[in-house]
């Protein structure tokens, strides 16, 4: 398999500290859920985020190989969950929204976006991951 591009990011203090490229040209604080730092993230968030970008990609990628190109937002919502059992893992909804398609069309968009997307395949298997269109 020929790589296509590898990043670095660098983390200091775990959910209480940092996280960095080495050239700085990424750089956030970074907090546990809930907690109120300003100017802040958390890796819920940084995790949404990065999939919401590339599943966007994913299906923009699909709607032009099908010749079918409308714009489109995904949202993405990253739900953390601990129990017992399990520890911790996460669980995410994404919202696609594709404008001028009907719900059928969009679904099944997604699906096939959900096939290509890197992070879902990453995903699958391992994290419940649901689709929402709206």
């Amino acid at each position: 398999m020929k790589k296509v591009y590898e990043t670095k990011i660098i983390n200091t203090g775990g959910r209480e500290g940092e996280v960095h490229s080495p050239d700085q040209s990424f750089k956030y604080k970074v907090t546990s859920p809930g907690k109120k730092v300003e100017d802040a993230t958390n890796p819920e968030q940084l995790f949404a985020a990065a999939y919401s970008a590339c599943f966007n990609g994913a299906l923009e990628l699909v709607m032009d190989q099908e010749k079918d190109v409308h714009p489109s937002t995904i949202t993405a919502r990253v739900s953390l969950y601990a129990d017992d059992v399990e520890g911790f893992h996460i669980g995410v909804v994404l919202e696609v929204h594709i404008d001028g398609v009907d719900e059928a069309r969009a679904l099944e968009l997604t699906k096939k976006a959900d096939q290509v997307c890197p992070y879902s395949k990453a995903l699958r298997n391992n994290v419940e991951v649901t689709f929402e269109i709206v």
